[in-house]
């Protein structure tokens, strides 16, 4: 499988920051030392293509550092230079996990994910919307047509959805933690939500019930599957109670019905904020390992 990496691009945070910016640069190295997996870095997305997703006076305020101070507490991270080159590697990245997609069958960003961001403006340590760019590039390309979404990060993408959502060719289906981060919903076109606690066996037994159905009504060229580690039960920010052995469960039954439907998938790793980190990298080399099998 090859899997695109953008960590070696960093940014300053202030001491004590929850944004796990370490996990990047450890999901790498563990990535490339694994068998099966081909890591490249990936290239920056280019303006016209960030276009594709964001209105273009947001995307100069971006450039130009000058982001309103309320707006820069929405994203949750400070601004620099450093950052905005980050965001746009994370974008490209996708943008080359789904080429890889489309050629090979599975292609990974090492990132990504992240389905908070709206056309005029960022949320939730999320600057670009990376599947939305790349899914109108595809369709600029006359790749693909139809497409499936399936965001099973702990927090609903709304960002996602609210640019999908008079998009009939575009279908998301989500599984949210219900009592969490966004606090203002977009609806999505099908989504299940968990409440605070949830363990493996009813998580599990929801998605294997729902996702059978996202395809069946989607009937995708290609799938964007966002595996977030968030769900974990020893994530800070998720609030659900999966284990490791259970969000593994969770990757095989969406590689399995992805495989028996004959689609390719672009895999992105979104959220995760574990204490330790490790167990977040623990969680999402398991993951590529599972898509590179």
């Amino acid at each position: 499988m090859r899997a695109f990496a953008h960590d070696v691009y960093t940014y300053p945070l202030p001491p004590g920051h929850r944004f796990p910016l370490a996990k990047y640069r450890l999901v790498r190295e563990r990535a490339e030392a694994s068998d099966g997996i081909d890591v490249e870095d990936s290239r920056p997305a280019a303006d016209d293509e960030l276009r594709l997703a964001h209105d273009a006076v947001y995307l100069e305020r971006v450039r130009d550092g000058a982001l309103a101070r309320r707006e820069v507490l929405a994203l949750g991270l400070p601004w620099s230079r450093e950052l905005v080159e980050r965001a746009r590697r994370s974008v490209g990245a996708t943008l080359m996990a789904a080429e890889a997609a489309l050629a090979d069958g599975v292609g990974a960003n090492l990132g990504g994910g992240t389905h908070h961001a709206f056309a005029d403006g960022g949320r939730g340590f999320c600057v670009f919307n990376d599947v939305v760019v790349a899914v109108r590039a595809l369709r600029r390309a006359g790749r693909v047509d139809r497409v499936l979404v399936v965001d099973l990060d702990v927090h609903q993408g709304d960002g996602t959805h609210a640019a999908f959502m008079d998009d009939p060719d575009a279908f998301t289906f989500s599984v949210n933690g219900f009592r969490n981060y966004p606090f203002r919903r977009v609806p999505g076109d099908l989504e299940l939500d968990f409440p605070d606690g949830t363990e493996d066996e009813r998580y599990l037994d929801g998605l294997a019930r729902l996702l059978p159905q996202a395809l069946a009504r989607s009937r995708p060229d290609v799938c964007f599957y966002l595996a977030g580690a968030d769900p974990y039960e020893g994530d800070r920010l998720g609030r659900l109670e999966l284990t490791k052995a259970g969000l593994a469960s969770r990757d095989g039954v969406v590689r399995a019905a992805l495989a028996r439907a004959g689609v390719p998938v672009c895999v992105t790793l979104a959220g995760g904020y574990a204490d330790p980190i490790a167990d977040t990298v623990e969680i999402n080399l398991a993951t590529l390992r599972s898509f590179a099998a």
